[in-house]
Formats: C-alpha cells, structure tokens, sequence
C-alpha cells in the first residue's frame, strides 16, 4: 500500500511538470531518484538523447524482455483545475504518460525486490513518443543496439472501455501513421489579372478530391485508408496579389506497414501529375511516422494468460485502433505485443484538455507487466 501510494505521488508530480518531446530533462531526473530507492542492477542513460533504460538481471542466464513507457507530454492547455495540474502553460499529460511512467516504475519496485530466476527485464523509458521520433532515436542508438530484448511489451490507456479491463489483439493493434507536406510553388500576379500568374488554388483542390475519394475509412475492411487535411496555407492577405505559393499538410492512415508504402507512392505520384498539370514546381516531404503495431500471437497469447491469472477481465478487439503508436518500430524488429488498459467509461478521450490519468488502474498495469515478466524469465 504504501508503494501504491508513492507511485500516485511520482504519477501527480509527472503531471504537474510536464515537458514535450525531446525535453524530457526534469521528467527523467524525476524517475532517477524514484529509482534511487529501487536500484537496477544497470542504468542506461541518454538512449535517444533524453531516454534511459534500467536493466534488472536474474540469477541465471535465459531470455531477456523489454517493457517501454513514454516520457513526454502534448502541447495542450490544461482546463483541470486540481492541485497537480500542470504548471507549464501549454503543455500537459493528456496521453497518460506519467501514468504509464508510474507503471513502470511499479514494476521496477517488484523486481528489485524479487529478481527475475532468469535473463533480464529492461525498462526503456523513451522520450518523444508523441511526435514519432522517440522510437526510432532510441532503436538506431548504438547502446541500446547491444541489448537485443527476446520479447518486447507495451500498453496504453484506453478511455471508454470498463476500468481495468485489458484489451488484446493478434496482428495490427494500432495503424500506420504518417504525415504528408505538400509545397507548390507558382508565380504570384496582380489579383486582376491572374492568368499571367500560376496560383495554386485549384491544385490544392483537385488534390484534396483526389485524396478524399481514396478514403475507405470503414477499417473492418481491407485496404483501409484515412487521409485527414491538417493544415491549408496560400499566398498572402494582400489583396491585389493573385497567391504564388501553397502548402497544405496531410495525415495518412493504414492498417498495414504494407499498405502505407503503397499509399505513399500512389499520393506522391498523384501529387506530382496534379502538379505539372497547372505547371506548379512541387516539393514532397513526410513527417512524424509511426509503424503499424503489428503483435506476434505467442506475446499477445502471454498477455491473455498474465490477465487470466490475475483475474482481469480481457476484450478481445476485432480492429485495430486508428491512432498511431511509434512503438510499432519495436514490434517490426522483436516478437511483442502493446495490450490495453482500460481507464474508465466516462474519462475524457485522449488529448482532451480535461484528460487525466485514473491513478486506480496504476496497480493493474505493474501487476500485468510483472506478471509477464515472469512467464518469460521464470521459465525453464
């Protein structure tokens, strides 16, 4: 009980102090000290630049399993008015990322106290996880390259499902995601006579209807595809002036790493036809990708027995999550799994201004990662 009650104590001054991704300094000194206490047989620091890994070894030699938190917060203005609302205008925990830090640093308390009987469980607790560079900063780092984890794990905090309830599924968990800038560049005209100009106008808009008729947003179905425009820039607020220059932002969905390489060159090919039709230069870049989280069975399969055993109610999910979810990069390159966690009917959705994180599903998650950590280090 009373490590219960340090862990919400850790959860609430994670909240107060948020910091987005990649400046994640006082948010890692935070769980350093907690960890004081709880001290891994080896600390990891600067994975990723902000990140950090804390190994807790067995007595044996045997597999060796991963469990990743996410350090960062969202640039959203806090409307909640309680004692540990964040102090940081502008940037809040609206992901329940100091909830999952929490988790994870429950699960460091069980297993400084009961060392794992057999290889190693890392806590990887990375940064950025938000804008989708986390993942990637931390797998390309040479010292996290040496570890090579036999199963890696995740969950994330699901509002709208029942309190403590762990959700599951084989294959895609959560979509592929990327981001698409589109910049044209005409030739700007006096607004009364704009045919000796190029304005980009109606290339914007033919894009935006050929994109939209390639949605098949119903994700049950195969070839699933949600393209979202995010943001539309033209010319200037000078009204004599016919605009020269556009850029205009996309997200893009799919249900399959597969499928999003697909869409990315039919888009990209589409963008450049639209393009030379109204004689525009065109530049393409992609942004903030997130891998599709795709679970191998045998983790998911350790995820329904660790519930099973501590007698947690278990959904089984039929689609995948729209969301993205950069730990997807791990999932490409080690068998795992992310699971759901439950966080209530009637929490506020995700990203939500008045979001916070249910401090009474904190015990379920360390009770389901250490569980998990011991049907893969405690077996024979």
């Amino acid at each position: 009980m009373e490590n219960f009650k340090k862990l919400i104590e850790l959860r609430k001054e994670l909240h107060k102090y948020p910091e987005v991704s990649g400046t994640e300094i006082e948010t890692g000194k935070s769980i350093k000290s907690f960890l004081q206490n709880y001290a891994p047989d080896e600390l990891i620091s600067e994975l990723g630049t902000t990140g950090f890994a804390a190994i807790y070894k067995g007595k044996k030699p045997g597999k060796t399993v991963l469990f990743r938190c996410e350090l960062d917060a969202l640039p959203i203005e806090e409307t909640n008015i309680f004692e540990h609302k964040s102090v940081n205008k502008g940037v809040s925990h609206k992901c329940g990322h100091d909830g999952h830090i929490s988790i994870l640093c429950g699960l460091a308390v069980k297993l400084h106290k009961n060392k794992p009987e057999t290889g190693a469980v890392i806590l990887l607790f990375q940064p950025a996880e938000e804008d989708g560079s986390g993942a990637e900063k931390v797998f390309f780092d040479s010292k996290f390259q040496v570890l090579k984890p036999d199963y890696v794990f995740a969950l994330h905090n699901l509002p709208g499902y029942l309190t403590n309830q762990i959700v599951v599924k084989n294959g895609t968990f959560t979509c592929a995601v990327n981001s698409m800038i589109i910049h044209l560049e005409g030739k700007t005209s006096h607004a009364g006579e704009p045919e000796k100009g190029i304005n980009p106008s109606l290339a914007i808009a033919e894009i935006i209807t050929e994109f939209n008729a390639r949605i098949q947003a119903d994700n049950s179905q195969k070839n699933y595809c949600v393209i979202t425009p995010i943001f539309i820039k033209m010319g200037t607020m000078a009204y004599g002036v016919s605009a020269g220059v556009g850029e205009i932002h996309f997200t893009v969905r799919s249900d399959s790493n597969l499928q999003m390489e697909i869409l990315e060159k039919t888009l990209e090919t589409l963008v450049q036809s639209i393009a030379l039709k109204y004689a525009l230069k065109c530049k393409l870049s992609w942004i903030q990708n997130f891998k599709a989280n795709f679970n191998d069975d045998k983790a998911v399969e350790i995820i329904r027995k660790a519930a099973k055993i501590n007698h947690f109610l278990v959904l089984e999910k039929e689609n995948p999550f729209t969301w993205g979810e950069d730990f997807g990069l791990f999932t490409q390159h080690f068998s795992g799994a992310m699971f759901g966690l439950g966080s209530g009917l009637n929490t506020p959705a995700l990203h939500n201004p008045d979001y916070d994180f249910p401090d009474e599903i904190i015990g379920t998650g360390v009770n389901m990662f250490h569980q998990i950590s011991k049907e893969i280090t405690n077996a024979y």
